[in-house]
C-alpha cells in the first residue's frame, strides 16, 4: 500500500535527515488547518486495489478542514461554461481558490518530507504564495498591468495589517493574564528587507515628481523602465540573499519554538501522509486549477466593478488578498490564538517579504520579457499606503512583546487605508495600463501624454 510505503520512507528520511522535521512558520500555519482522514471507511471497500486510491483522495481532498470549499471549484467551471453573470463566477472562484491555497501548501510540505529542510524551504519560497503569482502573471497576459500591481500591493498590506493585527488582537484578548513574547531577530530582518521594497518602488515615483517639478531632465518613459528593472534586479538579490540567510546560516531564527503538545500542533505530522509520486501529481494538477480559476478572476474583476459599484483597485487590494489568503490567515490566527506569535509573524511577515521582494520584482522582469512596458510606479496613494503600512508594522514590533491593543491599532490602519481605496475612483476605461490619451495636470501646466508614456504613469490617476 502507498500509504504503508510513504511512513516507512518517513522514518528512513527522519533516521538521514535529523533536521527533516523543523518546519517553516507558513505551513505549520496551514497545517492548523488540517484534520486526520478516518481510514475506517475505506478499509470496508470489497475491491482491495481501490483502497490506496481512495486513501489517497480521501487524504487530499478530505483532510482539511476547508474541504466543505471544494465545490465551489466545479460550480466555477460550470458557471463560466454555461456563461453563467460574471459575478458569479468571480465569486465562486474566489471561493474554490481558498481550500487550493492551503493544498498546496500541503503538498508543498509532503515533498519537503522527501527533499529534506533546504530544498523543501527553496519549494515554500516559491510555491507560497502561488495565488499571487499565477493571478499576477494571468493578469499580465491580459495587459492588465493595473490589477498585477493592486493585487500585489494589497497582498502586503493585507499581511502586514489584517493578519498580523487580527492575530495580535485575537491573541491578546484570549491571554490578556499571560505575556505573549517573540524573537524580534525575525522580526527585524522582514522589516529591514520589506523597508528595502519600500525604497525600490518609491524611486520610480520619486524621479516622476522630480522630472515633474523640473528639477531634473530625462526621458521620463525609458527612465522610469531603466530604474525599475534595475531596482527589482537588486530586490531578486535581496531575496536570494534572504534565503541563504534563513535557510543556511541562521536557521534557528526562523524555527518556531515550543511547537509541541497540544492538539492540532504541527509537531504531529512527522510522517508523510503521500508518497513522492502522489504528492508531486497533485501539487501539478492543483496548480493548474488554480491557473483556471486565476485566469476567470482576472476576466470577470471589472465586470463585477461594475456590478458592484467597486473600482477596481478596490477589489484587487481589498478584497482579492483577503479572500485568496483566507486560509494562511486562519492558520495565523489559531497560533496566535494558543501564544505561538513566532509562527503568526513567520506567516505575516514571511509572505509580505515573499511578495513584496520576489513575486513583485519578478512580475516587473517577466513583463519585460513579454515585451509589457510594467514599472514599479505604484502611484503616490498606494506608495505612500504601503510605507505607512511597514513603518507601523516596524514599530509595532520593536519591543519583542505583544498585547490586543497592537492589533487594535494595526487593524484600524487598515481600515483607514481601505477607506482611501473606496472613495477613490478612476476614470473609466483605465482599468488597464494602453489607455488613450490623458491629461495630467502638473502644477499650472497640463501635459498630454502618449499611450507609450501613458503605460509608465499606469494611466491611473484618482479623481
Amino acid at each position: 500500500m502507498e500509504a504503508a510505503a510513504a511512513m516507512e520512507a518517513g522514518r528512513k528520511l527522519a533516521a538521514r535527515h535529523p533536521h527533516g522535521r523543523s518546519r517553516t512558520a507558513h505551513n505549520m500555519s496551514s497545517s492548523s488547518l488540517r484534520k486526520k482522514s478516518d481510514a475506517a471507511l475505506v478499509r470496508k471497500v470489497p475491491v482491495a486495489p481501490l483502497r490506496p486510491v481512495l486513501a489517497n483522495l480521501q487524504e487530499v481532498f478530505l483532510g482539511t478542514k476547508l474541504a466543505v470549499l471544494f465545490p465551489a471549484v466545479p460550480l466555477a467551471i460550470a458557471a463560466q461554461c454555461f456563461r453563467f453573470d460574471q459575478v458569479w463566477v468571480f465569486a465562486l472562484s474566489l471561493l474554490g481558490l481558498i481550500p487550493l491555497a492551503e493544498r498546496v501548501s500541503f503538498l508543498t510540505e509532503q515533498i519537503a518530507l522527501y527533499t529534506g529542510p533546504t530544498v523543501g524551504g527553496l519549494l515554500n519560497a516559491t510555491c507560497g504564495n502561488a495565488t499571487e503569482l499565477i493571478i499576477a502573471m494571468f493578469a499580465l497576459v491580459k495587459g492588465k498591468i493595473e490589477v498585477v500591481k493592486c493585487s500585489l500591493l494589497g497582498s502586503v498590506l493585507s499581511n502586514l495589517l489584517l493578519v498580523l493585527g487580527t492575530s495580535l488582537f485575537c491573541g491578546g484578548v484570549v491571554n490578556l493574564g499571560a505575556d505573549q513574547p517573540y524573537d524580534r531577530k525575525q522580526s527585524d530582518v522582514s522589516t529591514g528587507l520589506l523597508f528595502l521594497g519600500v525604497l525600490c518602488q518609491s524611486a520610480p515615483l520619486l524621479l516622476r515628481y522630480a522630472v515633474a517639478a523640473g528639477e531634473h531632465s530625462v526621458a521620463t518613459a525609458a527612465a522610469s523602465l531603466d530604474l525599475s528593472r534595475a531596482c527589482s534586479f537588486v530586490m531578486l538579490a535581496s531575496y536570494v540573499a534572504y534565503l541563504f540567510f534563513q535557510l543556511k546560516t541562521h536557521r534557528q531564527l526562523f524555527e518556531p519554538q515550543e511547537v509541541d503538545g497540544g492538539e492540532g500542533d504541527a509537531g504531529d505530522e512527522e510522517e508523510p501522509a503521500l508518497g513522492f509520486a502522489s504528492a508531486l501529481f497533485w501539487l501539478v494538477l492543483m496548480t493548474v486549477v488554480i491557473s483556471v480559476l486565476s485566469e476567470y478572476v482576472v476576466g470577470t474583476i471589472e465586470p463585477t466593478s461594475q456590478s458592484w459599484g467597486l473600482s477596481v483597485s478596490f477589489i484587487s487590494i481589498i478584497l482579492l488578498p483577503i479572500v485568496g489568503n483566507a486560509a494562511e490567515h486562519a492558520g495565523a490566527i489559531i497560533f496566535a490564538l494558543k501564544n505561538k506569535l513566532d509562527i503568526t509573524l513567520g506567516v505575516a511577515l514571511g509572505s509580505a517579504t515573499q511578495i513584496s521582494m520576489f513575486v513583485v520584482p519578478l512580475s516587473v522582469l517577466v513583463a519585460w520579457i513579454m515585451g509589457i512596458q510594467m514599472d514599479l510606479d505604484f502611484k503616490l496613494l498606494e506608495t505612500g499606503s504601503l510605507f505607512i503600512a511597514v513603518l507601523v508594522t516596524a514599530f509595532t514590533l520593536q519591543d519583542g512583546t505583544s498585547h490586543y491593543l497592537k492589533g487594535v491599532l494595526l487593524l484600524l490602519c487598515y481600515i483607514v487605508i481601505g477607506a482611501c481605496f473606496y472613495v477613490a475612483r478612476q476614470p473609466a476605461g483605465q482599468a488597464n495600463s494602453n489607455g488613450a490619451l490623458l491629461d495630467v495636470p502638473t502644477g499650472s501646466m497640463s501635459i498630454k501624454m502618449s499611450p507609450e508614456q501613458n503605460n509608465i504613469e499606469d494611466s491611473k490617476q484618482c479623481t
